[in-house]
């Protein structure tokens, strides 16, 4: 439970920051943790979850906003060049839409004409494991090249 009341045993994110539920988790660090979306609007779709229970960006303690959005900031250069994308997309709910209430970001490789249009988007499914594996393992070594450079 946290100061709240919040039960963090009926939080998805919470799950699998704790190892309880599996994720594709492509990178973590003492205060974040990222990994493939299961329902990606493309293959790379990444979510980052701090590893404190808050649902909003507003909630989020000061002291950990510098490293959130610098991680964030590490993963749309890693998704971008991990998956030779173009660019990518960094968004965020809070409430309205967000379908997990975890505070999240989604980062998404982006393309010229790859169909996203607005805010209404169609999601896509890896075909299998071994294909979102091999997804991870790309942005994972590219957080790894950027980190080291």
């Amino acid at each position: 439970m946290t100061e709240d009341g919040a039960d963090l045993r009926n939080c998805l994110f919470c799950r699998i920051v704790s190892g309880e539920l599996p994720a594709t988790i492509v990178y973590e660090d003492e205060q974040t943790v990222a990994f493939l979306d299961h329902r990606p609007l493309f293959h790379g779709h990444t979510l980052l979850v701090p590893r404190v229970h808050v649902e909003t960006l507003g909630e989020l303690p000061v002291s950990l906003v510098g490293p959130f959005f610098e991680t964030a900031q590490l993963l749309s250069v890693a998704v971008q060049a991990g998956l030779d994308a173009e660019g990518t997309f960094v968004a965020m709910n809070n409430r309205v839409s967000q379908s997990v209430p975890h505070l999240h970001v989604h980062v998404v490789p982006r393309r010229k004409k790859d169909g996203l249009k607005g805010f209404f988007w169609p999601r896509t499914k890896y075909k299998n494991e071994d294909e979102m594996l091999a997804v991870k393992k790309l942005i994972a070594a590219a957080v790894e090249k950027i980190k080291s450079q």
